[in-house]
Order: structure tokens, then C-alpha cells, then sequence
């Protein structure tokens, strides 16, 4: 049995070749062998976002606090609030981040495949998130 104790481990940015906007990430559990599940509790400030991104093996967010946005490629921003959980399909091209004027916190679930969680794609334009 491990216990992590809530503020063990600091706070993250979240890396600006990723997220627009400011960003913080506290892991809460990582992947272990065999296991390969690993979570975070990522907060979006207002107007801050992921870039499109997809994960191998799928995600799963758990909307904590605030308001944010999600949006599968080609797909309607869809808005989500406390108590939401949404599934993001494996390969599935998609974004998520608070909205313009309100902070949102959500715990993000994902597995490796190989290692990789997720794999990085272009940003989420300004003509593409809502203002």
C-alpha cells in the first residue's frame, strides 16, 4: 500500500507547447508496472486550454469546480460543469479547458500504451475556442 499525502508533491505548469493560457497540474497518481493508469488534477484559468491532442488508449475527466469547454474535432463545443465526467474515446482528436471568464478544475484519467499517454498536436486557435 502507498499513501500519497495531499501536498507531498508541488504543482506543475502546464508546458506552453501544449496548453495556451495558465495551467496547473497536480498529479494525484502515476502508472506503476503492470498498471499503466495515471491521474492529475489539472486547473484551467480563465481562457486557458489544451491543444488537440489524442490518447492511445482513451481518457477520462471528472469535472471538479468552475465551467469549461470540450470539443472533439469536427464535433460541437460542448460545455461542461462540477460533477460532469466525460469519456474521450481512444485516438479520439480532441481539447478541453475552462471557459473565457471562469476558472474550471477537472481530474484527468488516462492509460499508457508504450509508455505515452497521449501524443500532442497543433493548438486550439482563437478562431476555434469560443470568447
Amino acid at each position: 500500500m502507498d499513501i500519497k499525502r495531499s501536498g507531498s508533491q508541488p504543482s506543475a505548469k502546464g508546458q506552453a507547447d501544449y496548453f495556451t493560457g495558465t495551467v496547473r497540474i497536480d498529479s494525484l497518481f502515476e502508472a506503476h508496472d503492470p498498471a499503466r493508469t495515471s491521474g492529475a488534477s489539472v486547473t484551467f484559468e480563465p481562457g486557458a486550454r489544451t491543444a488537440w491532442h489524442t490518447h492511445p488508449l482513451g481518457q477520462t475527466l471528472i469535472v471538479t469546480a468552475g465551467s469549461g469547454y470540450v470539443q472533439q474535432w469536427g464535433g460541437q463545443i460542448q460545455e461542461i460543469r462540477p460533477g460532469d465526467v466525460v469519456r474521450i474515446a481512444p485516438g479520439l482528436k480532441h481539447w478541453h479547458g475552462a471557459t473565457a471568464t471562469t476558472a474550471m478544475t477537472h481530474i484527468a484519467i488516462h492509460e499508457e500504451l508504450d509508455g505515452k499517454p497521449v501524443d500532442w498536436l497543433e493548438y486550439v486557435s482563437d478562431e476555434q475556442y469560443p470568447n
